[in-house]
């Protein structure tokens, strides 16, 4: 077997874990909060839940590289995603807020290793000549197959445990492909040093529109389906919802990509901004009547929304150096997941006394100073110029980038 072949085999089975990982995740994503309404929790609870898991997701990501240094990228996911199949198959034994809330700190460390692992995995099988078709192959899947199981909660019942055995059974069929393909190791995830205060005077743009974008995407993660069932979609619709959603942002990551590789990332990103702060007003206000219209505007807000936070990495990694990417890379992981961490708590106290629609007003609000930041810097600083503009870098609606590349 050549060494192309081998590499390619190696690409497609990476490209299997990741799609059986994220199908599984996208499909609890969007069980979990419609179960927890149906149990009676209050929105301010499931905010707690979210953010229980991405707080969970930054220890993971503080801990991923040690724990794959250790053992090596092979044993850390057939471990971990054992751990997280037991942990999903946990859920449904004890419906209680405390026990859930545990759950969902393992499993945010969990995904965050296991993101770690096959994001590194795959830049390494990868070569500069074809990493930046390879990464956008990944992103594709990862979005579609998110979409895809987040409309699998349409499925069983919500109210029974069968959901939960078929997020297990996907989490841990997703360890199948890499186990029976002669995958080479890759090399040791690299270490380096965050500081998050150096890396803000390097881009402050860059450092504030993760932390952010963390914030507003943890919200909505967290709490979108609850705001769907507040204005009395029954569970298919809130999965239609979800998917729209993603939708709009998988079509629009090239496009808005495409205008920011050729003028200022910074004005990009305050439209997107400004253009989310609209469509979240649309929606948390009811301008526009239920129907097809909802799901339209549905997929512009996740059209401007989503790709912010990858608006922003790309404008980071155009003014800092070379040597510096991957300090830049989890400086900005960092801070997104701070963002997430607080998003869906925060946001959950605009939806007290039944009013859902307040998620998307404070949606709004964050991307609202966004914008108004983004115009600040553009007005008292100049354009930096870059090092080496770096092509747009698309991620995952799924999964944050972790890892710079050399995809240019």
């Amino acid at each position: 077997m050549t060494s192309r072949s081998t590499t390619s085999i190696a690409i497609v089975a990476i490209l299997g874990c990741a799609a059986l990982l994220f199908a599984g995740n996208g499909l609890f994503q969007t069980l979990l909060p419609i179960r927890a309404t149906q149990e009676g929790y209050s929105s301010a609870l499931i905010g707690w839940l979210g953010t229980a898991y991405f707080g969970g997701f930054t220890i993971g990501c503080f801990l991923g590289p040690k724990i794959i240094m250790s053992v090596g990228h092979a044993r850390t996911f057939a471990g971990i995603t054992a751990l997280l199949t037991a942990t999903f198959l946990a859920f449904p034994l004890f419906v209680d807020l405390f026990f859930w809330g545990v759950l969902r700190v393992l499993s945010g460390a969990c995904l965050a290793v296991l993101y770690i692992v096959v994001e590194s995995w795959l830049n390494d099988s990868a070569s500069n000549t074809n990493r930046g078709r390879t990464l956008s192959i990944y992103i594709i899947v990862s979005n579609i197959v998110t979409m895809a199981g987040q409309l699998l909660v349409n499925s069983f019942d919500t109210l029974e445990a069968t959901l939960f055995i078929l997020v297990a059974i996907l989490i841990c069929l997703s360890i199948v492909p890499i186990s029976l393909t002669p995958t080479p190791a890759p090399s040791p995830v690299p270490s380096a040093r965050l500081d998050l205060k150096a890396l803000y005077r390097l881009s402050p743009v860059g450092v504030v529109g993760c932390l952010l974008a963390g914030v507003v995407e943890g919200a909505f993660w967290s709490l979108g389906p609850v705001f769907a069932q507040g204005h009395g979609m029954e569970t298919p619709d809130v999965a239609l919802l979800m998917a729209a959603f993603v939708l709009g942002g998988t079509l629009s990551q090239w496009p808005l990509g495409w205008a920011s590789d050729r003028i200022d990332r910074r004005v990009v990103i305050s439209v997107a901004a400004f253009g989310t702060v609209i469509t979240g007003l649309i929606i948390g206000f009811d301008i526009v009547p239920d129907g097809l219209a909802t799901f339209v505007v549905a997929g512009c807000h996740g059209a401007l929304m989503i790709p912010i936070y990858a608006l922003c990495i790309s404008h980071a990694n155009d003014v800092v150096p070379n040597e510096r990417m991957v300090e830049t890379s989890g400086g900005l992981l960092l801070a997104f997941s701070i963002g997430a961490t607080a998003g869906p708590i925060t946001a959950s106290m605009f939806m007290r006394n039944d009013q859902s629609g307040g998620l998307f007003i404070f949606i709004g609000a964050i991307l609202c100073l966004l914008g108004l930041f983004v115009i600040y810097r553009l007005l008292t600083e100049k354009r930096k110029r870059p090092f080496e503009k770096a092509h747009y870098a698309q991620t995952s609606v799924a999964s944050p980038a972790i890892f710079p590349t050399d995809a240019g």
